[in-house]
């Protein structure tokens, strides 16, 4: 995977150092056809999931809090991202995949990442 972190000269330190391990993170993780990548992407505001196979290049299973039916629920933001974890877990399910190989992006094991990810096991997604 070639990444050139040299275009993000301007980007703030923070969010370097966050590209920084994503890329480190990529090395060693990869999304086959019988196991593959569960990706969240987090924002100040939003949080996204996507089951992806790598092999193939497509998307199997997505949820987000940008969702109309997801948009308009109230709670925090971990109660939310406890929503999206439920829904692409029972998406997944619905496409075929039990297993996956969970892609933090770089990401802090903490708080909505967290919360995303045990929803996602307790809905019956393996990780």
């Amino acid at each position: 995977m070639a990444v050139s972190l040299s275009q993000h000269k301007g980007t703030a330190v923070k969010t370097r150092s966050r590209l920084r391990r994503q890329v480190r993170g990529r090395k060693k993780i990869f999304g086959a056809p019988d196991r593959p990548r569960l990706v969240v992407t987090r924002s100040a505001r939003h949080i996204t999931a996507q089951v992806i196979d790598d092999v193939a290049g497509h998307t199997l299973a997505y949820a987000s809090t940008m969702e109309g039916d997801l948009r308009g629920n109230d709670g925090d933001k971990s109660a939310k991202a406890r929503q999206v974890g439920e829904l692409v877990a029972t998406r997944a399910k619905a496409a075929g995949v039990e297993q996956v190989v969970f892609d933090r992006a770089g990401n802090k094991y903490h708080g909505r990442i967290a919360a995303l990810a045990d929803a996602a096991r307790e809905a019956g997604l393996g990780f």
